[in-house]
């Protein structure tokens, strides 16, 4: 009787990991799909913008080089598909509070300002992206002003 009540909760700690688990990629993903998005509005991702997406996933995730490589990868692959940033903001709305869902915006703006220049482009996704997360315009243009 015993076993079986231990197996029945390791059972649900176990699956309650896994959606954690799941739960943490999905937000990653979507979270490096938007970067993604920003640094491809201007029609230009180079390597310095690379590089700067990666040590921002990185410290963002704690992820090690590869992992984040591997992340921003699969993120631009998303993209490449991607036809509304809606699916991926609704996700992180629904899943982030307000703290990390401005850490996001602050992802976004160092993704826009990572080649030294602002896009009109870059500008107007970061601050549609902020609006689809009810991100407080004076905290996106506070992180905004940081980022530069």
């Amino acid at each position: 009787m015993f076993k079986k009540l231990f197996d029945d909760i390791m059972g649900r700690i176990s699956a309650e990991d896994a959606a954690a688990d799941d739960r943490d990629a999905a937000i990653r993903m979507a979270t490096a799909v938007l970067m993604v998005d920003v640094a491809l509005v201007d029609s230009s991702f180079d390597e310095v913008e690379f590089e700067r997406m990666l040590r921002l996933v990185r410290n963002h995730f704690g992820l090690g080089t590869q992992a984040a490589a591997e992340l921003i990868n699969a993120a631009n692959a998303e993209a490449d598909e991607l036809v509304s940033v809606h699916e991926f903001t609704e996700f992180l709305h629904q899943h982030l509070d307000d703290d990390e869902k401005a850490r996001v915006v602050e992802l976004l703006w160092s993704t826009a300002y990572a080649d030294g220049e602002l896009n009109k482009y870059e500008d107007a996704l970061v601050l549609k992206v902020s609006d689809l997360l009810n991100v407080s315009h004076d905290v996106v243009m506070r992180l905004k002003l940081a980022a530069q």
